[in-house]
């Protein structure tokens, strides 16, 4: 008897269901804006997005990534700001609306114990988002904050004062956000609030979902968000992010295949200007805006946090790709498995890593030293051959050109303009964490580079082992790990190697960066935490070879000017 009633209770669920279903698409009606690139493209959060159905793939897992049709009290994802040179910026980003729903969002500032509306700003449909900009930023005092839609949905936050009377500046490094691993970040978030960085730098792939950017990026902010909303934050998109394997950006120009590798970018370039608006609008204004090919935006720029200067780079957009342009020295034309090829024959003329915007910035930003104690530099991924086995451990490649130890001469030029300020090197990418001291000339005359390890790294694993299981020269004799001391990269790049995390067997190691930098002592520490340690338990203890402590004149700057300024 049971049995008959819930089947007739489920018809009838199904029945009320299907005129629910039917009246809510009615009452909807058509989209204000319809997206203009293709209907694969953000499907999930584009046009009509409730009516899209998420279908189950061949492993039998559902594609969905993350719920779009939220309470409507719930709307607002999050926000994410930074602060410099008295200008305060912050993008709202929200979960897609209907269209009878306003596009008005509120910034308020709480002041004199009272909440006070102080901007107004419309959604754009294509990301859902929108910037908030203030100037005459006071950064002597935390300001509450809140972002709130219609009558009932709000974000609280908090925007920081500057840091400036801190003797230490901690900044939380991460990067490569696996959709292997749609869980909440708990362990890593609960770490990070414990430490209580000043600053947050996310250097790329914070989206693995390539063609579907805004639902992966709407998921990236329920895992993150209780840590970046109340502190400035960084957040630069890779390759991943929009929608590449590997990129070459080659100054915008149109890829001819989904690998990209002959340069440029594949998809739509609305949907590329929709990634780096959602992602990097909060940031402190462009160096220099002029856009690209296909009309796509530069971010490059620099941030003052606490005295501590970061330039914030695009390693990917002005790189020229291989395909066509290089002797082709393996199955695809990035991947070099001769281990005795000539690498002068892949650094032809003409070949860019960084361009000559770029450059020109570094050059300029490494001579300015108005209210800085030390400077850094922050990018996608690593200047060299920083990892030997790719994918799986038997998958031993012997130079990689995603890497930027790739064009070389290219290289050399970054390297030279980062060692001028003094700088380090923070950058993610790579899935493996490493800490290399890098060689222009001669071993360790340039800057140190630390990588940080991806959030969940079960979805292109890396290893630094090389072939003949050797150490380096003027290996340390104390370092608990064996592969350390000078190496040639598969470039011939001269590179020191300090410290680095291989997965274990059948442990799929990933977690985050924290460094220090300690103004009075000038010395910068570097960590690696794995992201199943709870640092918050006295003796945690961090990956095997970390911490490591330099001190900022181990950067070798040639006329260095920092040397002759006052601790701060």
């Amino acid at each position: 008897m049971k049995s008959v009633v819930f089947s007739i209770y489920a018809v009838f669920l199904s029945i009320l269901l299907s005129v629910s279903n039917s009246f809510a698409q009615t009452a909807h009606g058509e989209p204000p804006v319809k997206s203009p690139f293709p209907d694969k493209l953000d499907s999930f959060c584009a046009n009509k997005w409730w009516e899209v159905k998420y279908f189950v793939n061949k492993k039998g897992r559902s594609n969905k990534i993350v719920d779009l049709n939220v309470p409507r009290d719930q709307v607002i994802c999050f926000g994410m700001y930074t602060v410099h040179n008295g200008v305060m910026k912050m993008t709202a980003q929200l979960f897609p609306l209907y269209p009878k729903e306003t596009r008005t969002v509120r910034l308020e500032l709480l002041r004199d114990g009272e909440w006070r509306e102080v901007q107004r700003r419309q959604i754009n449909d294509i990301g859902w988002s929108t910037l908030f900009r203030m100037e005459n930023w006071d950064n002597t005092r935390d300001i509450p904050y809140r972002l709130r839609h219609g009558e009932q949905a709000e974000f609280r936050g908090l925007i920081r004062k500057d840091p400036v009377n801190k003797d230490e500046i901690v900044i939380g490094s991460l990067n490569c956000n696996s959709n292997q691993n749609r869980d909440p970040r708990t362990e890593i978030v609960n770490n990070l609030k414990h430490f209580d960085p000043d600053f947050l730098f996310f250097a790329g792939d914070q989206s693995y979902d390539h063609i579907q950017h805004t639902a992966a990026w709407l998921l990236f902010g329920l895992q993150f968000r209780e840590v970046f909303k109340d502190r400035p934050c960084i957040c630069i998109p890779d390759d991943h992010d929009v929608g590449h394997g590997n990129l070459w950006g080659e100054s915008g120009k149109i890829a001819s295949s989904p690998a990209g590798d002959d340069g440029g970018y594949f998809y739509h370039h609305e949907y590329v200007k929709m990634v780096e608006r959602c992602q990097t609008s909060h940031m402190p204004d462009p160096y220099d805006s002029t856009s690209i090919g296909q009309g796509i935006g530069v971010y490059y720029t620099d941030i003052n946090i606490g005295g501590i200067d970061f330039a914030v780079i695009e390693d990917r957009k002005f790189k020229s790709g291989p395909n066509g342009k290089i002797p082709q020295m393996g199955p695809r034309p990035d991947h070099v498995r001769d281990p005795d090829y000539d690498p002068s024959k892949i650094d032809v003329p003409g070949l860019k890593l960084l361009g000559d915007r770029q450059l020109k910035f570094l050059n300029e930003w490494a001579e300015k030293w108005n209210g800085v104690s030390m400077k850094a530099v922050l990018s996608q991924t690593g200047f060299c051959g920083g990892a030997h086995r790719h994918g799986k451990y038997e998958n031993l490649l012997h130079a990689d050109l995603d890497s930027n130890g790739w064009p070389q001469t290219g290289r050399r030029k970054a390297l030279l303009a980062i060692r001028k300020a003094g700088a380090v090197h923070l950058a993610g990418d790579q899935h493996l964490a490493t800490l290399i001291h890098h060689g222009i000339d001669e071993f360790r005359d340039g800057p140190f580079a630390f990588v940080s390890p991806a959030i969940v790294n079960n979805y292109y694993r890396r290893w630094w082992e090389p072939a003949d299981k050797k150490p380096g020269a003027n290996r340390e004799a104390d370092n608990p790990l064996p592969y350390t001391g000078d190496y040639l990269d598969g470039f011939n790049n001269k590179i020191t190697m300090y410290a680095y995390a291989n997965p274990a067997e059948q442990v799929q190691r990933g977690g985050f960066g924290l460094i220090r930098f300690n103004k009075k002592g000038r010395t910068i520490t570097f960590e690696s935490w794995d992201r199943e340690v709870d640092a918050t338990r006295p003796g945690a203890r961090q990956m095997p070879g970390w911490p490591r402590t330099i001190k900022q004149v181990d950067t070798r700057g040639h006329a260095p000017v920092w040397q002759m300024l006052p601790a701060k």
